[in-house]
């Protein structure tokens, strides 16, 4: 029988986008999630009920997996000993290529969400596992959020200064499967979004898409994390390998 691929943070939106295309592909797949399966749930996918927090459920979540993709993340609430927890149950497990995906940038502009994601890259590197770990640019539905968050005010703050390169969820799955698929890469080459944008102007392709229009008023962040966002510290243009582009995104959830 075919050795599964574990997805950590499966259900999550990058998790779901990576599971979806596994199963296309006839791959077999289990799927790790802190909650318990859906009693209406009839996917055919293996499910591992896991808390990596706690690391309560990782050695039989990981036992037999061929491949664990990882994206799994607390948004900054202990990434690093998330990870620490899936590599101590996967190197007690066997040998699995470890597939980690980060965020662009994160070693040059610090601050505790990204902070969390650089010692976790470390700890994928030193785990003694073959690894590959991809870092992308923020996704769509990030960028949006910071609009939608303030539709309610007469006006929307943007950071000044700000560019943004977002890419798909989609097209960040379908990497991780292709890398998952592979060798282990180590570092593999960056994945940014098609276009290099302000964040100005992506704020007003939210509002066109959504018929609202509020002046779009630039808002200074001090400190070095935003200065270094200001100096594109968060883009990758050389790898604008992304096809999907955010109106595309903004279409699709109209």
């Amino acid at each position: 029988m075919t050795k599964p691929i574990l997805v950590t943070g499966g259900t999550g939106a990058l998790g779901r986008e990576v599971v979806r295309l596994l199963l296309a592909e006839g791959r077999p797949v289990r799927v790790m999630s802190r909650r318990p399966r859906p009693a209406d749930d009839r996917a055919a996918y293996e499910w591992a009920q896991c808390d990596l927090r706690t690391g309560a459920g990782a050695a039989d979540a990981v036992d037999g997996a061929e491949v664990i993709i990882h994206c799994a993340s607390t948004l900054g609430r202990g990434d690093e000993q998330v990870t620490r927890n899936l590599v101590e149950a996967a190197r007690q497990a066997g040998n699995p290529h470890l597939v980690y995906i980060s965020i662009v940038g994160i070693d040059v502009i610090r601050f505790f969400y990204y902070n969390e994601k650089l010692a976790s890259e470390k700890v994928v590197e030193e785990s003694g596992l073959p690894w590959t770990v991809l870092r992308a640019t923020q996704f769509h539905d990030l960028v949006a959020q910071a609009s939608s968050a303030q539709r309610r005010l007469p006006v929307t703050f943007m950071p000044a200064g700000f560019r943004f390169q977002p890419v798909s969820t989609a097209d960040v799955a379908a990497r991780l499967v292709a890398l998952a698929s592979g060798e282990p890469a180590g570092r593999a080459p960056d994945l940014g979004g098609p276009e290099v944008r302000t964040a100005r102007d992506l704020a007003e392709a939210y509002q066109r898409s959504t018929g609202r229009r509020t002046p779009v008023v630039p808002l200074w962040l001090p400190g070095k994390a935003f200065r270094a966002f200001r100096a594109g510290g968060n883009l990758t243009p050389e790898n604008a390998t992304g096809v999907g582009t955010f109106e595309e995104f903004l279409a699709q959830r109209s």
